[in-house]
């Protein structure tokens, strides 16, 4: 089996989707000219994969767009003074509306995904080859579909279910109906099912693919955002407890260490490398273009203000120097930057800082710690703590902290932590944990607190009740006003 990531790059040319989006995408193979063997079927499978971390001419989903509406528009980043896109500000304010280029983007590169999908799903049934290797695949593109849909669901709400490639481009052929957010959890839920028969591990050479302990995960994600605790905590105990061998790295640097890529720790992550067809990875976002050089005292075109959380942190909490950096030294050259505010840096490759944009360092989309700190979340909700959720909580912790204090673990007194305090503490955990990662958003809309919590940010106190979900792009709804009807508040 080729490694899917040395082939991105040919995959993707060979399943280029439509350059405008729209509520369904036009199709970009036929079955003659592509789907025959059973290296068609991995090309295909591949070019799904590369929908998370590619999109030539534009940042990709992964490596960027996702950050301007999880992480930028929350209480932690805001646009620096590089970000001149006007909509880029105004997701940074929660002043955006239905005509946001990234918000289309976003959608664009979701729906392009899902088509990709759908197009190997359709079609690697008919291909010669072994049923072992094409079932795998199958569930392997039903993995990547059914992760964007979940993507979709919590942006948007209820969005179109586009379960198969286009058979025309006609008008009428694009528009689709939304529909509700049970149906699309339904379909979530049916795909990472059909996920939970791959494989518990591959061989080096295909190492980052989607296995049945990533399915049972995000499973797990998929029920504690439906409220669902029963089976939030039964399929976290799954992935614990499975014999996957999933265990938090010893140092919470690790996890963006590029030399361990796809450890123990990382149930599943977007792929990066270096030079990357114009894309790199994730820390393309949060860095300067480049330290080379650089005499002033902040690099003129950092993207984002990330002081906000910097201070939250005890001094002795390792998480803080290893997400943030206020000094930071380049090894090729003995030059110490320091910065007036704490810039980003968990993706930033200290080996790389001629391009520090351009790096190899992967996107965690789901780790162990996460699943941890889940299902201690489940277990409270569900009957307030025990000693398993203690214990859940106080293993990140004590990785956090290391050996720089004795006693890491979440206590109060005798009587232990109430059912709203612990809640207070698991919040509080993944605040300090994910920074960075794509979750803020997400955690403060499942817990009911993005307005609350963003108006702390005084420029950021145009946030209200709208900004639970984005709209739907305009572009969409010139299609089809009527199936698409707009999120309340824009």
């Amino acid at each position: 089996m080729k490694n899917i990531f040395t082939t991105f790059i040919l995959s993707a040319t060979l399943l280029v989707s439509c350059t405008e989006l729209e509520v369904t995408p036009t199709s970009f193979v036929t079955e003659d000219n592509f789907f025959n063997t059973q290296d068609d079927a991995v090309a295909s499978v591949t070019a799904v994969y590369a929908s998370l971390s590619l999109d030539p001419g534009e940042q990709s989903l992964f490596g960027r767009n996702l950050y301007f509406l999880t992480d930028m528009a929350t209480d932690y980043a805001a646009a620096g003074v590089s970000a001149t896109n006007p909509q880029v500000r105004a997701l940074s304010s929660l002043t955006h509306d239905a005509t946001s280029d990234r918000v289309q983007v976003a959608w664009r590169q979701i729906y392009a995904g899902i088509n990709r999908a759908n197009v190997s799903i359709d079609n690697i049934p008919k291909v010669t080859g072994s049923d072992v290797v094409k079932t795998r695949l199958i569930n392997e593109a039903k993995f990547i579909r059914a992760l964007l849909y979940f993507q979709a669901v919590r942006l948007w709400g209820g969005v179109p279910i586009v379960l198969h490639e286009p058979t025309s481009i006609a008008v009428e052929s694009l528009k689709s109906k939304r529909a509700t957010v049970d149906e699309v959890y339904t379909q979530i839920i049916t795909d990472l099912k059909d996920a939970e028969a791959l494989p518990a591990t591959y061989t080096a050479a295909d190492a980052g693919r989607a296995t049945s302990g990533a399915a049972k995960a995000i499973l797990a994600k998929v029920y504690l955002t439906r409220k669902d605790w029963p089976n939030a905590i039964l399929k976290s105990n799954e992935v614990i407890n499975g014999g996957y061998g999933y265990a938090l790295f010893e140092n919470f640097q690790d996890i963006f260490t590029k030399t361990k890529k796809n450890g123990k720790e990382h149930i599943f992550s977007v792929q990066f490398e270096p030079n990357q067809a114009g894309n790199g990875s994730s820390g393309s976002t949060f860095q300067a273009t480049a330290f080379t050089g650089f005499t002033a005292t902040e690099p003129a075109d950092i993207i984002s203000d990330v002081a906000l959380f910097y201070d939250i942190y005890d001094a002795a909490d390792t998480r803080r120097d290893i997400s943030y950096a206020k000094q930071l030294l380049n090894p090729a050259t003995g030059t110490l930057y320091t910065f007036p505010k704490p810039i980003f840096k968990k993706y930033l490759d200290v080996t790389n800082l001629a391009t520090p944009g351009n790096t190899a360092i992967n996107f965690p989309v789901i780790r162990y710690a996460d699943i941890l700190l889940s299902l201690a979340e489940a277990i409270n909700e569900q009957s307030g703590p025990n000693p398993q959720a203690y214990e859940l909580l106080n293993q990140v912790r004590r990785r956090a902290y290391g050996k720089a204090i004795a006693t890491p673990d979440v206590t109060v007194d005798k009587s232990g932590l109430t059912q709203v305090t612990f809640r207070a503490a698991i919040q509080e955990e993944r605040k300090k944990e994910f920074v960075q990662e794509g979750q803020r958003w997400f955690d403060l809309v499942r817990w009911g607190t993005l307005v609350t919590e963003v108006k702390k940010v005084t420029a950021k106190n145009s946030v209200s009740e709208r900004n639970n979900l984005y709209p739907i792009p305009q572009s969409e709804r010139n299609i089809d006003p009527v199936g698409l009807p707009q999120n309340p508040g824009y």
